[in-house]
């Protein structure tokens, strides 16, 4: 496998991940019982699963590593951000009102960790 390669499979869980994460606040929103549904608990996973690898691989290859690239390192700092935020908007926030936050904030820290991965540019 090249390093494109697998950049291109890390580009394609990202948008995987992201668009599983919009469809689930979304259902979350209204209520649905989507989210009870077996394939809706377990392919997120799975895809979040890949999306790391990939991302490891991709940093082992490159020899750019976070601490060492701030782009990087903000990317990752930004991940934590919208791994707790999800948390939260899915299944931790006490009400609808802080679930609703965190489905926007952590909505913008995948934005913002696109964009970064785009410009390389921590300050985007």
């Amino acid at each position: 496998m090249t390093y494109l390669a697998l950049k291109h499979i890390h580009i394609t869980f990202a948008a995987l991940s992201g668009v599983l994460f919009l469809v689930r606040g979304i259902w979350m929103l209204s209520g649905s019982q989507q989210l009870q549904r077996r394939w809706v608990k377990v392919v997120p996973h799975i895809v979040d699963t890949l999306l790391l690898v990939s991302a490891i691989g991709l940093v082992v290859w490159s020899s750019q590593y976070p601490g060492e690239q701030s782009w990087l390192t903000a990317k990752v700092v930004a991940l934590v951000g919208y791994i707790a935020l999800g948390i939260i908007a899915l299944k931790r926030g006490r009400t609808k009102q802080v679930r609703v936050a965190a489905f926007v904030g952590a909505l913008a820290c995948y934005v913002y960790i696109v964009a970064v991965a785009v410009t390389k540019n921590p300050l985007v």
